[in-house]
């Protein structure tokens, strides 16, 4: 059997009969013909299944290209997701824009909220974490204001406007959590700002020294003087605080703001010693550490004045320019504090026990208000002006009225001072030299003390007029004085000036030695005279007529002194009892030169002891006694010295010659005690 051939022959035959009929030329196929025709129906197959495949494919590339045409139109205006923070605000405020235009509309649920809005949130979350790390490690930044600080604020400006637009819009529920992103976004970002706001307010203030308000001379030193900032620094807080209020977040800066200012406020009051104390505080002080903190009040006050709430207020309108009533607040509400511890501190003061060496810094104290005060008023607003006003007038009347209290008191020292004993010598009293240069320091605050007693004068008539009077009441003298033209300080001081000549006299009764008398008050008159004659002030308060009485006073003491030293010596000179029939009898002549010798040993050797300090009152007097001695002393010799005889006798009775006199009588009002005997 042939390998192609059937088996089965009839089997063949029936299908061939079975088969239809092809024409002649198309034998039946063979099993290659066959086989071919299976190959091509299968081809037809896949090729039809390619092309639909390909049809699908140019289907889905018609559709992406239909959606990216469809997204391209959405989002024209929207700029790629891949760009920085600034050139995305640019998006952002064109959809703030589109969105306030359709505010109004009842198609505000329509809005569409770009896909970029994520991505700004995305990366001011991102600028709010490189902040947030920033702050954390505090002890390594700069005290200088970030590159980037624009375009982050203007961001922190975008997420309020963004957030005030969509709250107008009624949106889907679908966009709350954008909507609560954005919020959390915002409470983050002035956070940020909040603690942006207190690190340069706290860590950047220019370097200060110690302040020293004596060379505050002109305004570039007294700039120096202040904790304040770089210009860099202001702008950037005043940028800060414009988008803290604007945003919403007004209480948070102002409180920062007033905290921190407080603070380096308070530093700047301890740079020069000053402390808070109450007004026990005061009252148990020692004077000599009161008197040092007065000083530092004094200056603290000063400064304040000058430097430090000028520039304080400047600050304030600076960082706050956009809000003056905002500024003017804080300004008040800052120095408010410090100037109420001002006052406290004078009123305390007021308040302790008086003593006459408190009347100088109180008088001290008194004028910075008044100087001061006044320069104040003008950087605060009108009411806190006002209330400033008040509250120092109060103060500085307070200080008034202890001054008065202290220097009248004057009077009552005076009085008091009874001491039995005399001074030694016939000095000047203590009580003089006190008085004297009280007053004279007193009058080196005229002006001053005039305007006290003036006011007070003022304040007396006006109780006085509302106030009923009790029989035997006795006014105050200085608010009545007895001449129109004085003033009422003029005449306290003209009172005080009589009571100490009353107490003087009544002390120089105190020596038994009416000479000694004479020189006690010619020392105390004449230290009284200089101290007036040195003090313009006491001169023209007291009068020329005062000055010319007290004069002749002391003139008089000077002779009734030269009377009972020296009238009684000249009376050994006299020729009475010495001649009779003109003949010299010799024992009245020997009793003459012998008590004069006594009598001026005694004279030499008691008022050597004596003391005349002012050098030209001492030589006054020394010069005075010699144009009356030595003269009648030599005219005595050369007359009567003959009848004694030659030796022996002329020896012991002509102990002195008229060089002698005068060079004891040069020896007088020394303080020393010296001796005739021990010279010869």
């Amino acid at each position: 059997m042939e390998k192609n051939q059937p088996e089965n022959p009839d089997l063949l035959e029936k299908t061939n009969d079975d088969a239809p009929k092809l024409p002649a030329h198309d034998a039946v196929p063979d099993a290659v013909a066959v086989e071919s025709d299976v190959k091509s129906a299968d081809k037809l197959e896949d090729d039809k299944d390619q092309e639909e495949k390909e049809k699908e494919k140019e289907k889905e590339t018609e559709t992406e290209k239909k959606e990216e045409l469809e997204e391209k139109d959405e989002s024209k205006d929207e700029p790629v997701l891949h760009c920085d923070l600034h050139t995305i605000l640019e998006g952002v405020d064109q959809f703030l824009l589109t969105s306030h235009g359709s505010r109004d509309r009842e198609e505000d649920s329509a809005v569409e909220i770009p896909k970029f809005i994520d991505k700004f949130m995305d990366l001011v979350d991102a600028k709010i974490e490189q902040y947030e790390n920033t702050e954390s490690n505090a002890k390594e930044r700069e005290y200088r204001v970030p590159e980037d600080e624009s375009s982050f604020l203007e961001a922190v400006n975008r997420i309020s406007k963004l957030k005030s637009a969509i709250h107008k819009m009624k949106l889907e529920d679908e966009k709350n959590p954008l909507i609560n992103r954005i919020g959390s976004t915002q409470q983050r970002a002035f956070s940020c700002l909040e603690e942006e706001f207190r690190f340069f307010l706290e860590e950047s203030r220019n370097g200060d020294s110690d302040p020293e308000p004596d060379r505050c001379d002109d305004a570039d030193s007294a700039q120096l003087l202040f904790p304040g900032y770089s210009g860099e620094v202001v702008s950037y807080l005043n940028k800060i605080a414009n988008q803290m209020i604007a945003g919403g977040f007004e209480s948070e800066c102002c409180q920062v703001y007033i905290v921190a200012r407080r603070n380096i406020f308070e530093d700047a009051l301890q740079k020069f010693g000053f402390e808070k104390y109450s007004i026990d505080d005061i009252q148990k002080m020692s004077w000599e550490s009161m008197e040092r903190e007065i000083a530092i009040w004094i200056k603290t006050i000063k400064h304040c004045a000058t430097v430090l709430f000028s520039g304080e207020r400047d600050l304030a309108e600076s960082v706050f320019s956009a809000y003056p009533p905002i500024s003017a607040s804080l300004f008040s509400n800052l120095t408010r504090g410090i100037v109420i511890q001002l006052l406290n501190f004078s009123e305390g003061v007021a308040m302790t026990k008086r003593s006459a060496e408190k009347l100088f810094k109180m008088l001290d104290m008194y004028e910075a208000l008044r100087d001061l005060v006044p320069k104040m008023e003008n950087l605060f607003p009108e009411e806190s002006a006002n209330e400033l006003k008040t509250e120092s007038t109060t103060a500085r009347t307070r200080l008034g009225e202890a001054a008065i209290c202290i220097f009248c008191d004057l009077e009552n020292s005076i009085k008091a001072d009874t001491g039995r004993t005399p001074v030694p010598g016939g000095a000047v009293h203590p009580l003089t030299r006190y008085t004297m240069n009280y007053l004279k320091y007193a009058c080196e605050y005229r002006n001053t003390l005039e305007q006290i007693f003036k006011d007070h004068a003022k304040i007396e008539r006006a109780d006085s007029t509302n106030r009923p009077h009790f029989e035997g009441e006795q006014p105050p003298t200085y608010n009545h004085p007895s001449n129109d033209n004085q003033s009422p300080f003029s005449t306290e001081l003209t009172k005080v000036m009589e009571l100490l000549d009353s107490n003087l006299e009544a002390k120089s009764k105190l020596y038994r030695d009416i000479a000694l008398s004479s020189i006690f008050m010619m020392n105390n008159g004449r230290y009284i005279l200089q101290k007036i004659k040195g003090s313009a002030e006491i001169h023209e308060l007291v009068g020329d007529a005062w000055y010319r009485k007290r004069s002749s006073e002391l003139r008089q003491y000077h002779k009734n002194y030269q009377r009972e030293t020296w009238g009684r010596l000249l009376g050994c000179l006299n020729h009475e009892g010495l001649m009779v029939h003109g003949k010299v009898i010799k024992p009245v002549l020997k009793e003459k030169f012998k008590g004069f010798n006594a009598l001026f040993e005694e004279i030499h050797k008691t008022q050597s002891t004596w003391v005349i300090s002012d050098e030209q009152l001492q030589s006054e007097l020394r010069v005075s006694i010699s144009a009356v001695m030595i003269p009648a002393y030599r005219s005595f010799l050369a007359r009567f010295s003959q009848y004694l005889d030659p030796g022996r006798q002329t020896e012991k009775y002509i102990k002195l010659q008229p060089e002698d006199i005068e060079t004891y009588i040069d020896d007088l009002f020394d303080g020393n005690a010296s001796s005739m005997a021990r010279k010869r």
